[in-house]
């Protein structure tokens, strides 16, 4: 399928190689989207009145069911931009990427921000202890996983945040990092 293309130049006067450059690179929009009904590209050359470098600035509009994807300059200045080309490239890969997300949003494949596990202090030894989490597991931990050196400071009913390591120990279960919350704290 060919994506209907519309090419502007600003305070510049049109270039056929630049437009070879961008309808290549919306030709590749399609590999992250297969249902992209239209895509408007505007490059803008900066007014004359820079002291340095100018910069360009590419704006990408690409049209798709469900919502329209845009992709302009934001963030600071990035003086490689001066050269065309790499504005061109830098905007084509940011609408790559915005393109994948809008996909995986409407297939629902969305990224669930999970709270961390938290527990409280059980059992406290000379450099180890364990906390129970809400679900009920026992969970290992010794000094050295505890941050800020607050392992002495750790009292049984303590609150704290646990990383749960990927391979049990020893003893069963094992944070790999735990960390003492205050008042303010995640509550199930």
């Amino acid at each position: 399928m060919q994506i209907p293309l519309q090419i502007n130049f600003q305070n510049m006067d049109p270039s056929p190689a630049i437009e070879a450059r961008i309808r290549e690179k919306a030709a590749k929009l399609e590999h992250f989207h297969d249902r992209i009904v239209g895509c408007k590209v505007v490059v803008e050359a900066p007014h004359q009145h820079h002291h340095k470098g100018k910069l360009y600035n590419v704006r990408i509009d690409i049209s798709v069911p469900g919502k329209d994807v845009f992709v302009g300059h934001s963030g600071p200045l990035n003086h490689a931009h001066e050269d065309v080309y790499v504005a061109i490239r830098d905007a084509f890969n940011a609408a790559g990427r915005q393109l994948e997300d809008h996909v995986r949003r409407m297939r629902g494949d969305v990224k669930a921000h999970v709270a961390p596990e938290h527990g409280k202090v059980v059992r406290l030894f000379g450099d180890y202890g364990f906390a129970d989490t809400p679900d009920g597991q026992e969970i290992y931990f010794h000094k050295n996983s505890v941050t800020g050196d607050a392992f002495d400071e750790l009292e049984v009913g303590s609150e704290v945040r646990l990383v749960i390591a990927e391979s049990e120990g020893v003893e069963g279960a094992q944070a790999s990092t735990v960390t003492p919350i205050g008042k303010h704290h995640i509550v199930e």
